[in-house]
């Protein structure tokens, strides 16, 4: 049996655990707060060689090695382990060797069997020290490097190494001093502190993996874990299983409080739509408006150029029929007025092809794709909009509007799909909008600078 010296128990955790508690978003937790906020390393056992305040002594010839192993891990973790790790730390792994060995003994096993076990259990979460991730490798390769160099026999260091493996979650112990080791490594469930550690878990994994639950996603997980978890061994589930019971309970019972929170706030949240009604429906009669005035405008807008081009290709036309008539020296004064002319005409011309394409009516709608016998989902196809109902027979268009009459959700839905192709519908015009003036713009340019070379050369 592994001899230990442990101070009494004062806290849970040691003081170090306290600042990142403080810092995390789950401090507000009453039972985790009074369960760490407690003086340095109380409550963590020490062995009798390592304990403050003991005088050591040099470790004896016919110590044993499950001792010595006990010893290593203490001062492993003590000078390597991140004291970021609330939960994989020396307090753990001595809960797990003391459980592993208690089972060992009521599964009656060989004096053998029952130090590979202890060792396994010392050694399982040592590699936390150099990674959290995949750690199980790194603990295998650290026992088997210490056991090596007190001379352990190599089957057996490999038997231990098969025993920490079978620890990662993703494999099943297939031996009985597996099955033994992961269930001590899992009895918090089922003890009354499994509602604390397993906060301390959560903190652990905000740390260390960036993951983070609210407080429903963390009971829900919780509750599918213990649901999905068993003991392997008919000494852990005779042990633990009265327990492990009582805690799925307490569970489903977080688990019910959560939900019942989610359904209050979503119920507020719902409330909180429904009753600024007046404001909703400001918002969409402001945002139709907005929409319609700025269509106006562009309208007006491609209208005024569609006009003023339209003017200036009419004289711009009769002006070359007349001088079409002129022979002689008269057109060979003025052919040179051609160029400007020319350039005025064509630029112009854009413009207004431009301009009426910008206000030539246009229908977006959706492709109406309904099985046969099945009705139009009318809160994914705007109804409002005649682009959309009138490829749709009467009867369907009736019960359609119907159902947007009775649903809430579907009246918005297809406001909101109506204001977004009228904002598609604007985007369009104001582009083309925008090429006709500025072909506009340049035609003037180039129109002036025509005219100023034609009346030098005329002068030259």
């Amino acid at each position: 049996m592994l001899l230990v010296v442990a101070l009494p128990y004062a806290a849970k955790q040691p003081a170090y655990v306290w600042p990142l508690l403080t810092k995390s978003r789950f401090y507000r937790n009453r039972k985790l707060r009074s369960a760490t906020h407690k003086a340095p390393y109380a409550g963590i056992p020490y062995t009798a060689s390592s304990a403050p305040g003991v005088a050591t002594k040099p470790i004896m010839e016919d110590q044993t090695i499950v001792k010595q192993a006990g010893e290593y891990v203490f001062r492993l973790f003590k000078d390597r382990l991140s004291k970021k790790l609330v939960y994989h730390n020396y307090k753990h792994t001595f809960e797990t060797v003391a459980e592993a060995q208690e089972l060992g003994q009521r599964s009656k096993l060989t004096e053998d069997q029952l130090q590979d076990l202890a060792l396994a259990a010392w050694f399982h979460d040592t590699g936390y020290v150099n990674t959290y991730d995949g750690h199980e490798e790194e603990s295998i390769r650290i026992a088997t490097e210490w056991l090596q160099e007190k001379g352990y026999p190599q089957e057996r260091i490999d038997l231990i190494a098969g025993i920490i493996m079978a620890t990662r979650h993703d494999l099943e112990p297939e031996t009985l001093l597996q099955e033994l080791l992961v269930d001590a490594d899992m009895s918090n469930i089922g003890k009354e502190t499994f509602f604390a550690t397993a906060e301390l878990l959560r903190v652990e994994w905000e740390i260390f993996r960036d993951k983070f639950f609210s407080d429903s996603e963390w009971e829900q997980f919780q509750m599918d874990f213990l649901l999905s978890t068993t003991f392997h061994t008919n000494q852990a589930q005779r042990k633990f299983a009265s327990q492990l019971g009582l805690n799925i309970q307490e569970q489903r019972s977080r688990l019910s409080q959560q939900l019942e929170k989610k359904k209050e706030a979503e119920k507020k949240s719902r409330k909180t739509l429904a009753q600024p009604k007046r404001g909703i429906e400001t918002m969409f009669r402001n945002t139709y408006r907005t929409h319609l005035n700025l269509s106006a405008i562009a309208d007006n807008k491609a209208n005024m150029m569609i006009s003023l081009n339209a003017i200036i290709i009419s004289v711009i036309i009769t002006y070359l029929s007349a001088k079409t008539s002129t022979v002689g020296t008269d057109y060979a004064t003025h052919r040179t007025f051609i160029i400007p002319i020319s350039i005025l005409l064509l630029t112009t011309l854009g413009s207004v092809v431009f301009a009426i394409i910008s206000a030539q009516p246009e229908v977006t709608s959706f492709r109406m794709k309904k099985k046969k016998d099945q009705r139009q989902d009318t809160r994914k196809v705007s109804l409002l909009f005649f682009g959309n109902f009138t490829k749709l027979p009467l009867e369907d268009f009736q019960a359609g509007m119907n159902d947007i009459m009775r649903d809430k959700k579907s009246l918005y839905n297809n406001m909101i799909t109506d204001i977004y192709y009228l904002g598609e519908v604007l985007n369009r015009k104001y582009k083309i909008l925008r090429i006709s003036y500025t072909i506009f713009m340049i035609g003037l340019v180039l129109t002036v600078a025509g005219f100023v070379y034609a009346v030098v050369s005329s002068a030259s």
